[in-house]
């Protein structure tokens, strides 16, 4: 049986932990091959080295890095079919109180980095019959968690730039959508999660039970489980499906806040 990725050629960027990797992974398992893109070497090479794929460190957030990794997929691949922009950070604060260095430091890895890739992998795919991007963008496009301005603007920024995207490239046979993950079990929402234990004087567990506990399915998601929303993204089998958003976020926005606020 064939994956509905088999013969794809994919670039991830992020692609060396978290929901990166777990694209990656399930992609070369699903019969793509794959080219991870990230700034720390060794995870890339490591997820490379595992999946028989190519490693390609850079920065998303810069236009030669970009081009770089573009042309070292197809130089090893043959062409670029899919590219999945998982790169990104988070920094707290409102806007009167993180700095501007701050509010730059977002903007450039959230949003101006899935421009870059874009405009980097776009040729490429026109070169071939097309493609499927996947900007990965988060729950915060849609509802605003407390003192994330910078977070949840640019995570924001993404969908529009999806859905102008989707316009502009898909009468030449590219696809663009959005996935919109809710709370993952990644390196990044465990250190959140610590945080919470210390400041309530609480285990891991019990901090992860705590921010979970409003979420119809009472849990965060594995990594994969986000990659195969992804990979449903990339493939032939959403062939109709572009400038549009895939919200993966366990039932948190189905949540009536007014209701639990009453509870």
């Amino acid at each position: 049986m064939t994956g509905t990725l088999q013969g794809k050629v994919a670039l991830i960027t992020g692609g060396g932990s978290g929901v990166g990797e777990a694209c990656a992974r399930l992609f070369a398992e699903d019969g793509a091959s794959v080219a991870v893109m990230g700034r720390r070497p060794e995870p890339l090479q490591r997820v490379a080295a595992e999946i028989g794929g190519l490693a390609v460190p850079g920065d998303a957030s810069s236009p030669g890095d970009c081009e770089r990794a573009v042309q070292a997929t197809a130089a090893a691949f043959g062409r670029l079919d899919v590219l999945v922009s998982c790169a990104g950070i988070m920094r707290e604060g409102s806007v009167t109180a993180m700095r501007p260095e701050e509010w730059r430091e977002v903007m450039d890895a959230n949003l101006d980095a899935i421009m870059q890739a874009a405009r980097a992998a776009i040729p490429a795919m026109l070169r071939g019959s097309g493609g499927s991007i996947v900007n990965v963008s988060s729950l915060a496009a849609l509802v605003a968690p407390g003192d994330m301005a910078a977070y949840v603007a640019s995570k924001s920024a993404v969908a529009g730039l999806t859905r102008s995207m989707a316009i502009d490239y898909g009468p030449q046979g590219i696809r663009v959508n959005t996935l919109a993950p809710g709370w993952i079990l990644t390196p990044m929402s465990r250190e959140e999660m610590r945080a919470i234990a210390s400041a309530k004087d609480i285990t891991l567990e019990e901090a992860l039970a705590h921010a979970t506990r409003y979420l119809p399915l009472g849990r965060m998601a594995e990594p994969v489980e986000i990659a195969r929303c992804a990979r449903f993204l990339a493939s032939d089998d959403a062939s109709f499906v572009t400038g549009t958003m895939l919200v993966a976020d366990g039932g948190s926005s189905a949540v009536d806040v007014g209701y639990i606020s009453l509870a």
